[in-house]
């Protein structure tokens, strides 16, 4: 055999059992970052809203998944048409794909490529449901997932991270998904919450978290998927570079949280477990981007950054007056805005490119890349969602009326509640005849918060 055929022969992929194990398991610890983001989630809202606040995520669960087989996968990763969209005959229904069909200048099947950027659909759309506690319509919800992954997630998610999408062969870096999911997302919940306007009683009724054990809980596990998220995204373990996110993940998370609990103290008197929370997941979405390109004592100023930057932008809504819920726009779009522009100061060019940032002799022009990738899926998702969302109140309404958001929008969407409190109680005192109360001992109803 001619030597030529003999180096083309030893250079061409083969199947890795043990990437393709690895990024099985990863696939799955992202799939588990959705039911951790409706614990997040869910926790966060008043008793009347947590089934309807963990069903907005566990429904994207059901819908994203049959609109990637669909066509989604082909829309996405299908060959590239003009760098906006993709799209391959044999992706639609994964019909046509091989078994050991490896994915192009990998080791991993498509099969398995496949499962887990499906992962990142299917949790993209949900981060946006923070926003709308409260008050959206369950249907209206669902259909605004269908439209917004097949007109926006798909394609953007083609720009970033499909081969000829502009926003991959401008050189944009976004190793897991700050543009594509983060700033996405959280430019979809500004565009929409404008639209659907404020929950009754913004500003005026206290509107606490009724759990806060579920929300360490979601963030606990959010941390803990991140890992399949940020590890995963490298397609294997044979250069270093997955560990050197799986390392930076741990980092920035931790400066993170460490960061917003100082800012907390210092602003408001307290170190809280919301901060806590709160912080953790702003330093997740700050190293999504940037952690493959900078390095571990980088992802410490990340993390840092991004923690007091999400700390301070979580107010933005009462000065403003835009009324997100639970914080999307001030955690996701703003972490994510400061992990992907912060990529132009601190890569080293020695992680997953040899781009350098401007604190290692490369300049701005990184960061000028990084700006234009920003700039873009920003713009694009703000807009389109907002328009989105007003053809949907439009016609079918995107709201639930105010009585019944004020009654409980569990009882009213799903016919049921959380938490059953009429076996609560018991015993011979519970049964007895209590006296109606004085003017004096009659509870302060106005501080409760269901």
């Amino acid at each position: 055999m001619a030597p030529a055929a003999i180096t083309l022969a030893a250079e061409a992929p083969k199947l890795s059992a043990a990437n393709t194990g690895f990024m099985l398991i990863c696939s799955a610890l992202v799939m588990l970052m959705t039911p951790g983001l409706a614990f997040f989630y869910g926790g966060m809202v008043r008793v009347k809203s947590t089934l309807n606040m963990l069903m907005m995520s566990f429904i994207s669960l059901g819908i994203v998944t049959i609109l990637w087989v669909l066509y989604g996968f082909s829309l996405a990763f299908g060959t590239d048409k003009g760098s906006l969209i993709g799209w391959d005959g044999d992706f639609v229904g994964l019909s046509g794909i091989g078994l050991t069909q490896l994915w192009d200048g990998y080791t991993i099947p498509v099969y398995v490529f496949a499962v887990f950027q499906l992962m990142f659909a299917i949790i993209t759309p949900a981060l946006i449901s923070g926003a709308l506690a409260d008050r959206v319509k369950f249907t209206a919800w669902a259909l605004f997932i269908t439209l917004w992954a097949t007109i926006v997630y798909f394609p953007v998610a083609h720009w970033v991270w499909g081969t000829g999408g502009w926003a991959f062969d401008l050189g944009v870096i976004d190793f897991a998904g700050g543009t594509a999911v983060h700033i996405n997302a959280g430019a979809a919940a500004l565009g929409v919450i404008l639209v659907i306007g404020k929950r009754a009683g913004f500003k005026k009724d206290p509107m606490r978290p009724h759990s806060l054990p579920w929300t360490m809980l979601g963030a606990g596990l959010l941390w803990f998927g991140w890992f399949g998220f940020n590890a995963g995204s490298w397609l294997g373990n044979n250069d270093g570079v997955g560990a050197l996110m799986f390392v930076n993940t741990q980092v920035a998370t931790a400066a993170a949280m460490l960061a917003w609990l100082v800012y907390e103290k210092l602003r408001h008197g307290a170190f809280t477990s919301l901060g806590a929370a709160s912080g953790a997941v702003a330093g997740l979405v700050a190293i999504t981007p940037s952690g493959g390109a900078i390095s571990p004592l980088g992802a410490i100023a990340v993390g840092a950054i991004a923690g007091v930057l999400c700390a301070m932008a979580v107010g933005l809504k009462y000065k403003f007056g835009y009324d997100d819920s639970l914080d999307v726009v001030g955690v996701h779009l703003v972490g994510g805005i400061a992990g992907s522009l912060l990529i132009g100061f601190f890569a080293t060019g020695g992680g997953q490119s040899d781009a350098a940032g401007l604190f290692y002799g490369g300049g701005l022009s990184q960061f000028w890349k990084q700006c234009a990738g920003v700039g873009g899926v920003l713009a694009y998702s703000l807009v389109v969602s907002a328009i989105l969302a007003f053809l949907i109140d439009k016609t079918m309404g995107m709201r639930v009326s105010e009585d019944d958001e004020v009654a409980g929008i569990d009882q009213v969407e799903h016919a049921e509640t959380a938490y059953d409190f009429s076996g609560a109680g018991g015993g011979t005192a519970a049964r007895a005849p209590q006296p109606a109360p004085s003017a004096t001992t009659a509870p302060n109803t106005k501080k409760v918060d269901a």
